[in-house]
């Protein structure tokens, strides 16, 4: 079961438990049906995969009051197999930015992948905090992602809340599903919106074709809503610098939009940025793009700043995260390439 906003965008679920109700069975809630079946579940947990439509009762997705009848058939999902999950303990660095009782807030590295999943079964960031947080209640679950209230991409750098405790996680996920936080992102594009600033609203789900990258349908007929407001920080000639606000957080929300819009992010090889989109047929501008992807070896997105509410005190926190150091020389070498264009 989840308990974070991005993870109820994933169309692609797997069983996690199957329960047929007894033929005597009396009205019960769902949320206590499952709450007394599965092991290590707490009530929250339950509301949380319900609220995210992982729960389904003869088939049909249920709201959390739903009563239990005689002969029912509930199967709860998830977004994992689960028995490809294994977690396993791993002292590693990790940049930690803050850290309190109540939760911690790290800055995640380009190329570290937060969660175990298939191919990525260890070095993961939650095997660096399954070492950190050994101690913890909530580490010791047996959950498949024990503190994690949202993600990004292996690929995408930056901020990160992570709870350390039950309370802490129900309270974060909720702000999250309120869509009460802030996220703001940089990105690096191909090519130059036509407006300033500017608000993407368009659907995105599981590309029809291939199920491992997402899609945009704009008639809102597939996916979900999803709404990314950008402007416009830096013009660097064939590539542009803009700053990404999520007002919601579908996988791969923010590269699907931007691909939409006609501006792929820089290097990002799952939506056609990893090729020479915008500039001169010239043989040294050809090496210079492939001597800046050589420099940016991912998709050009970090996540800079992140605010919340504390769970315990309600004061609001906010964090920001400079640019990694690919990123930032990307930048540079655009710069340069601008002041000095002779290509």
């Amino acid at each position: 079961m989840e308990n974070n906003e991005n993870n109820e965008e994933n169309e692609e679920k797997f069983e996690l438990h199957t329960f047929t109700a007894d033929p005597g069975q009396n009205a019960l809630r769902i949320d206590k049906f499952l709450t007394d079946r599965i092991e290590n579940a707490s009530r929250n947990k339950v509301q949380n995969a319900l609220k995210s439509g992982f729960v389904t009762v003869n088939g049909n997705v249920i709201r959390s009051n739903y009563k239990i009848k005689p002969d029912d058939k509930v199967v709860v999902f998830s977004d994992y197999e689960p028995r490809e999950i294994e977690l396993i303990a791993e002292e590693m660095p990790l940049d930690i930015v803050y850290e309190d009782d109540t939760l911690l807030v790290v800055n995640k590295g380009p190329e570290m992948v937060v969660h175990p999943s298939y191919g990525h079964y260890t070095g993961t960031l939650v095997n660096g905090l399954m070492y950190h947080l050994k101690d913890l209640p909530l580490f010791s679950t047996g959950e498949a992602r024990p503190g994690l209230v949202h993600r990004i991409d292996k690929n995408t750098s930056g901020l990160l809340v992570i709870a350390k405790t039950e309370a802490a996680l129900t309270h974060l996920s909720k702000q999250f599903y309120d869509r009460t936080t802030d996220r703001l992102y940089t990105a690096m594009v191909w090519g130059c919106p036509k407006e300033e600033a500017g608000t993407i609203d368009v659907h995105v789900g599981r590309n029809p074709k291939n199920r491992k990258i997402m899609h945009p349908f704009p008639d809102g007929d597939q996916g979900k809503h999803a709404v990314t407001h950008y402007k416009i920080l830096e013009k660097l000639g064939y590539v542009t610098l803009i700053e990404c606000k999520l007002e919601t957080g579908r996988t791969h929300q923010i590269r699907v939009h931007l691909k939409y819009l006609g501006h792929p992010l820089f290097n990002d090889a799952d939506y056609g940025g990893d090729v020479i989109l915008k500039g001169t047929r010239f043989t040294k501008y050809k090496q210079y793009v492939q001597n800046c992807f050589k420099i940016l070896p991912r998709q050009a997105l970090h996540a800079r700043t992140l605010a919340f509410d504390h769970p315990v005190t309600g004061k609001r926190m906010t964090f920001d995260s400079e640019l990694p150091e690919d990123f930032a020389m990307a930048i540079e070498k655009w710069q340069n390439y601008i002041e000095n264009r002779e290509i």
